[in-house]
């Protein structure tokens, strides 16, 4: 099985969804980069039954994300903020209002 590690990224967004099994399952094979055995081992289950826990949660990952997209909104607001970044950084203001917009994208970030 080939690791894809945008699996790693979809956890952090939708993990929580996911049966307390799969979430284990992924966690310990994506993020400790542990084999189905040591998964196994760990669960007291066959490397089967790891395998089909990973590849069931891998498929409703994918398909909370094609319904929601939290992560494509994520990807698009952050893009957007390293432009008006950018944008701040070509107008030629004084310093007290670019600092004060700074500080409000700042504070945006924080919250996403």
């Amino acid at each position: 099985m080939s690791k894809d590690l945008s699996i790693s990224v979809l956890m952090d967004f939708y993990g929580g969804l996911l049966t307390d099994k799969q979430r284990d399952s992924l966690e310990l094979y994506y993020e400790q980069d542990c084999s189905l055995a040591e998964i196994a081992g760990d669960m007291d289950i066959s490397r089967q039954g790891v395998r089909d826990f990973i590849k069931r949660g891998e498929k409703q990952l994918y398909e909370f994300e094609e319904k929601l997209e939290l992560v494509k909104k994520y990807n698009d607001i952050s893009s957007n903020i390293s432009r008006l970044e950018e944008m701040i950084d070509e107008i030629k203001l004084d310093e007290t209002p670019r600092d004060t917009i700074k500080n409000i994208i700042e504070d945006i970030k924080k919250e996403l």
